[in-house]
């Protein structure tokens, strides 16, 4: 259903009565300012007594009244009457200086070692920055990209280096797709754990607007402490809270965003048809001229609000939050709503000895749309696979009103499919957690925490009579109902010591984890109903139950997870500083004679910047080198994987009693010695700091192994129950190189620019597949599917090779008739029809081998201008967009434009293939996302701390040889990476306007 564009128009519209508001306020009072006297000053270092030049200068409470010092550190300024001056630098300690009757104000600033004790969050606990021995990055709420974000990793997006995030579809349902320092599993997850303050969770769990920081550990090191949950690296989010102190705020946000397609594929329209049937080529005219595209796409608004409170004192104190969001995408009748609410209540006793903690989040979001005739939601994809191949001189509906159908392979109106289905699905979740934080003398403190997380999901699909599975398929309406619930319990309980004693500092910590989750699912569907009325609220009625034709599913499962951990760590002097760490873990998911692991890490670091050599480097604020190793896991995904099932099969049995009794076969082989994946991980590093800290950064070097990789062989049938099963044999090895800049290249009083770098290379390699028992029965596995009607495997990892190779027929070009010619294995040119599956080799990779980020952050007055920039570069993609519609063979399907440009002057007529021809460059460097904002100044309306308006672009612009949609728009995880498949939801460009206000 369409949305008109007036709804986009109200919200701007209030945006605008606001900022007019605001306006009106600024004349009334804020622009009259005494300057009753000059005064003037200079400000030196407290360190060396040199002048600071570009210090900023402000009058407390007057933002638009302010200079900067010059060159020599000196400053002029006008003042009202009992003026307080702020002054800040980068690098240095901000201070407030009262100017009284003083008509000279010459001050010195400390330097600000803020830097290197801001608390970064690490596993069960946090640290000092300076203090940190391992690879972590840590983003701060003020660091975040802005603008629309789709879930919190949308809010690093391209600030650590080595964690890729993308965003390759537009859906609205869709989340980021992240994965760090490359793929460390073949049956296993990548995924990195992602914790919300210390409880599992996603990237949804809290909004966006709600999260103070995101922590990630990268190496092995840092991420050991959380075992066999901990390969894919951690990611740590902390939610806003209120700090202990006295403060009653309220903060209010709001944005409305508009979508397009990011880049429409230029096919044929009607009026091409007409040309190339008078060329003579086999065309069918049905007299229209149809934008098929155009008709299953609508204009989506989208808008998000947020509702913040922080309450209380130093004793009670609570944070509040309600998050609305709702967006429509791109295609018809697709949209997703989502309600999150957290409360957060802190209260201490006993002289703030006994704390704790109460937080609860709720969560419900409800999606609505189509589905497919597979009985799943990926109509949209299929709906824009045939909005691409239908005719477009075809009509949408015909004379009687009905939609215009016509037989063919796969050949469905994509107008019907979107229209004649209906799709709903409600997902709840309630997060409870509590902790007792307990401080029986100075420096020891014990923690206990518990939560609860129960979420489940319940969705249903039909389709009516007039939809082409009954057209098709003369099911009479088709109806499904799906559900699932999971209960997860989480037990914690910490102890910790902390002391300074001269120049030794030292904490050690231990601790128990008990963790525990039970899923159970339930489907039916059915078909053949006697009216569409019902949708999926009577499923009972279908015809096909009678016949034995409907369908019904259930399982349940369950797994424990346990762990004891612990860890010390040391500083001397605050230049020579140690970690170590080690956990035991047991899970039941894995078999009996190896239920329990040790995961150990140890780390080191030097600051060597603090030595007395380093005394005469004065432009050095801070460098330190460090170093790691740990080893961590990656657990089964199934929790029954080791143990012995059985399974009726109604193909097998024999008659009893005259009965015909189903079998009870096997299903899989009890396998005592499946154990967890294991990744040793080594880490070089160096944090550096140079002119206060103005070019700050880090560079790491990481090599992993991964052992034991869980892989399914094929086992012989006896003595095995079945012909296939799980085993730990195989390693893969992972290397790479990260760097992180970052750089103060101006700073003035009216204008600052802050600038970001991050560089990423990851190369990956299949080392072996076998061990001292069994051996794979071939050296590579086949990865990947073109669909139909092509239907072969688009990659092959091999032994010894890198992973993300394509493994395709190499086109050299066409003969006379247009058919492709291939090399074959001997390197000899052969036709195409000669060519035989040998004759595949490997050709391309689907992974990056560089991923670069530039953020840009820009100060002018009250305005500010956001920047952010990414690309990846030598990789290659598949374009199936190219291979299924770039070749005009098939006169019954619409194709590109470019499908009747010559290749090698001869225009193709062969059958679809996987050549190398559709595999291309895909370097890119994209504008991602541009954000233009004015605070207004604080004493502008009155009640008012803080109010910002902006406006943003996200995914703006895309340089890159790729003729695809978008180079991004692809999964670059897994074993197929790099393939642009044909049946998606492109990706989107955004546009938004927003505005925050603080009470």
């Amino acid at each position: 259903m369409k949305r008109p564009l007036s709804r986009l128009i109200r919200e701007l519209q209030r945006i605008c009565l606001l900022a007019a508001a605001v306006a009106c306020f600024l004349t009334e009072n804020a622009l009259a300012l005494a300057a009753d006297r000059q005064i003037s000053g200079k400000v030196v270092s407290a360190e060396d007594k040199n002048p600071l030049p570009g210090v900023t200068i402000i009058v407390k409470g007057k933002s638009t009244v302010g200079t900067a010092t010059d060159t020599e550190g000196k400053f002029k300024l006008d003042v009202p009457e009992d003026a307080t001056l702020i002054l800040s630098y980068i690098g240095y300690v901000s201070q407030e200086v009262a100017v009284g009757n003083l008509s000279e104000v010459n001050v010195e600033l400390a330097p600000d070692q803020k830097q290197l004790q801001e608390v970064v969050v690490i596993g069960y606990g946090t640290q000092k920055k300076g203090d940190i021995t391992s690879s972590v990055a840590s983003i701060k709420r003020e660091d975040f990209i802005q603008g629309t974000v789709r879930d919190a990793a949308q809010l690093v997006q391209g600030k650590v280096a080595g964690l890729r995030i993308t965003t390759p579809s537009g859906s609205p349902t869709s989340n980021t797709q992240i994965n760090l320092r490359g793929i460390n599993s073949i049956n296993g997850t990548s995924n990195p754990l992602i914790l919300i303050d210390g409880i599992p969770g996603g990237l949804n769990t809290v909004a966006p607007e709600d999260i103070e920081s995101v922590d990630v550990l990268k190496d092995g090191s840092a991420a050991a402490i959380y075992g066999t949950r901990a390969t894919g690296g951690v990611i740590l989010i902390t939610t806003r809270k209120n700090r202990g102190a006295s403060r009653s705020t309220i903060e209010y946000s709001n944005y409305v965003n508009i979508q397009t397609i990011a880049r429409r594929p230029e096919l044929l329209t009607g009026d091409d048809y007409r040309q190339k049937i008078g060329e003579g080529i086999a065309y069918t005219d049905y007299g229209g001229n149809t934008d098929w595209l155009s008709e299953i796409m609508q204009k989506p608004v989208s808008h998000n609000h947020n509702l913040t409170f922080f309450g209380g004192n130093s004793t009670t104190n609570l944070t509040g939050s309600i998050n609305y969001r709702n967006w429509e995408g791109i295609f018809l009748r697709s949209g997703q709503n989502r309600f999150t609410g957290r409360a957060d209540l802190n209260h201490s006793m006993f002289n703030n000895k006994l704390k704790t903690n109460l937080q609860l989040i709720n969560r419900i979001t409800r999606s609505n749309g189509a589905v497919s005739p597979a009985n799943d939601d990926a109509a949209y994809g299929y709906a824009y696979r045939q909005a691409i191949i239908r005719n477009p001189t075809d009509r949408v509906k015909d004379d009687n009103g009905k939609w215009q159908e016509r037989d063919g392979y796969f050949y469905e109106n994509p107008v019907s499919l979107l229209n004649e289905s209906n799709f709903e699905s409600s997902f709840k979740e309630m997060r409870m957690a509590g902790s007792l934080d307990y401080a029986p003398i100075d420096d020891l403190n014990f923690k206990l925490l518990v939560s609860n997380v129960q979420n489940s999901n319940l969705e249903g699909g039909s389709t009516t009579f007039n939809h082409t599975s009954t057209r098709l398929g003369n099911q009479n309406a088709t109806a499904f109902r799906n559900t699932y619930a999971n209960n997860e319990n989480l037990l914690e309980l910490t102890g910790n010591y902390s002391k300074s004693i001269g120049k030794h500092r030292f904490s050690v910590l231990g601790g128990y984890s008990w963790q525990d989750a039970t899923y159970e699912a339930f489907a039916a569907n059915n078909w053949d109903f006697p009216t569409d009325a019902y949708d999926w609220n009577n499923l009972g009625a279908g015809g096909a139950l009678q016949k034995g034709q409907a369908g019904m599913s259930s399982t349940k499962n369950k797994w424990q997870l346990a762990g004891f951990f612990g860890r010390v760590t040391y500083s001397l002097d605050e230049k020579y500083l140690f970690m170590a760490s080690v956990r035991r873990e047991g899970s039941s998911r894995f078999g009996v004679n190896n239920r329990w692991g040790t995961f150990p890490a140890a780390s080191i670091g030097w600051r060597i910047s603090k030595e007395r050599f380093m005394g005469g480097l004065g432009a050095a604020s801070d460098i330190k080198l460090r170093a790691g190793i740990g080893v961590t896991g990656t657990i089964a995904n199934s929790p029954y994987m080791s143990q012995i099932s059985y399974n009726f099969d109604r193909g097998q049995g024999a008659f009893i009693g005259g009965k015909w009794v189903p079998g009870f076969v096997p299903a899989r082989n009890f396998n005592p010695d499946l154990r967890w994946e294991k990744k040793e991980e080594y880490n070089a590093g160096v944090d550096f700091g140079f002119m206060k800290n103005r070019i700050n950064g880090s560079i790491d070097f990481y090599s992993r192994k991964v052992k034991d990789l869980l892989y399914d062989f094929p086992v012989p049938v006896p003595p095995y129950l079945t012909s296939s099963m799980f085993i730990n044999a195989g390693v893969m090895q992972n290397k790479g190189l990260e760097v992180l800049l970052n750089i103060v290249p101006v700073q003035t009083g009216d204008f600052q620019w802050n600038t970001g770098f991050t560089y990423s290379t990851n190369s990956n390699k299949l080392v072996s597949l076998s061990n001292d028992q069994f051996q794979a029965a071939n050296d590579f596995f086949d990865a990947g599917y073109t669909g139909e009607p092509i239907q072969v495997s688009t990659h092959r990892v091999k032994v010894g090779e890198p992973i993300g190779r394509f493994f395709v027929w190499k086109s050299v070009g066409v003969d006379d008739k247009g058919a492709w010619l291939i090399e074959n294995k001997d390197g000899e040119v052969i036709p195409i029809a000669d060519a035989a599956p040998e004759d595949r080799q490997y050709y391309g990779n689907g992974i990056p081998k560089h991923n670069l980020g530039w953020n840009n952050n820009i100060r002018y007055k009250q305005f500010d201008l956001a920047v952010n920039m990414r690309g990846s570069f030598g990789f290659d993609i598949l374009n199936f967009q190219g291979m299924f519609y770039g070749n005009p063979r098939n006169k019954a399907y619409n194709v590109l434009k470019t499908a009747y440009d010559p290749v090698d002057g001869k225009v193709l007529n062969t059958d679809l293939v996987y050549v190398s021809h559709y595999i291309e460059k895909g370097d890119y460097w994209k504008i991602d996302n541009v954000t233009l904002g004015y605070t207004l100044p604080t004493s502008a309306i009155k009640g008012i701390k803080n109010a910002r308006i902006f406006v943003s672009g996200l995914n703006l612009a895309t340089i890159t040889g790729y003729t695809g949609i978008d180079p991004e728009g692809m999964s670059f995880t897994g074993f197929s990476p790099g393939s642009d498949y044909r049946d998606k939801y492109p990706t989107t460009r955004t546009f938004t306007a927003g505005l925050s206000v603080t009470f």
